[in-house]
């Protein structure tokens, strides 16, 4: 059975921008206007980077509508629905499949520290609920579990779930699980810094925090590796190396929601526990911005 591949090459993990402690709808627009203008493959609203664990439930359900309705189309715009629990998720994963959205990323259940027979539950409950593509989405850094190899296999069988995020950064586990899900699930880096080795792995783009401030130049990455020239994908990534490692020196949204307020785009503004980048940080992220001719 062949399944549906929701976008080939970068989708932008969107910031959500705040004005004053509330989402800024205007900001948010022409950030999304922007970022199509600037040839990005996807979208992906309220996902980790756009703060979704600080949004009120009306806040997430608005803000994934928004998104939808402003991309009108031109793009996949793919919505942030995992949680820890199991009602809620298949609640807003049915809001995000009313409202339009073309697929749905659902990280794993965080706190829990979930089985992987419990992994494997919960995301077969909403996905059989949701009847649209699912994206699993792996980052134990932040939830404390891991999806394993072999429940890659298992879920893999599933005709609604068509692909993962990887944020494990084990490449080794990675290899493992592509041994099983190759021609099953499609893989997307989660790391900008491993969008070459994973398409190296079969990988078709990445899900990247990087093209919020560089939209052309992260799916050129792609579009290089796409077009055989591997060598030359491989020095674009190596040439962002410095850059993103600034956009990951405080937690990630911390740095890059000061990225793209120093553009203009928005205030620099997060919600607690999150706070603004400190000023060392923000200095060497700022100049390495302005060494690739970001006005900033």
């Amino acid at each position: 059975m062949k399944k549906k591949t929701v976008f080939r090459g970068i989708a932008t993990a969107l910031i959500t921008p705040f004005r004053e402690g509330q989402v800024d709808y205007d900001a948010y627009g022409r950030f999304i206007d922007w970022q199509i203008e600037h040839g990005i493959n996807a979208l992906v609203a309220c996902g980790t980077t756009g703060e979704s664990s600080t949004l009120s439930d009306e806040e997430h359900r608005k803000t994934l509508a928004y998104a939808v309705k402003r991309a009108a189309g031109r793009v996949p715009v793919i919505a942030g629905t995992g949680s820890n629990e199991l009602d809620y998720a298949v609640d807003l994963s049915k809001y995000a499949v009313s409202v339009g959205a073309d697929a749905i990323l659902v990280v794993t259940p965080y706190y829990n520290k979930a089985t992987q027979k419990g992994l494997i539950g919960m995301y077969t409950a909403i996905a059989d609920a949701a009847k649209v593509p699912t994206i699993l989405y792996n980052v134990p850094s932040r939830t404390g579990v891991n999806i394993e190899p072999k429940t890659y296999a298992a879920l893999a069988e599933h005709p609604d779930i068509v692909a993962f995020k990887e944020a494990n950064g084990n490449i080794s586990k990675i290899v493992e699980t592509m041994s099983y899900v190759r021609g099953k699930l499609d893989l997307y880096s989660g790391n900008d810094d491993q969008i070459v080795p994973l398409m190296a792995m079969g990988g078709i783009g990445a899900i990247s925090v990087l093209s919020n401030i560089l939209p052309r130049e992260t799916v050129e990455i792609c579009n290089r590796f796409f077009a055989g020239d591997v060598a030359g994908a491989a020095d674009l990534q190596c040439h962002y190396h410095a850059l993103i490692d600034a956009l990951f020196c405080e937690v990630n949204p911390i740095p890059v929601k000061a990225a793209v307020s120093a553009m203009g785009f928005s205030e620099n503004s997060l919600r607690l526990p999150l706070t603004e980048l400190e000023e060392g940080h923000k200095q060497t992220l700022l100049a390495l911005m302005r060494k690739e001719g970001l006005a900033v």
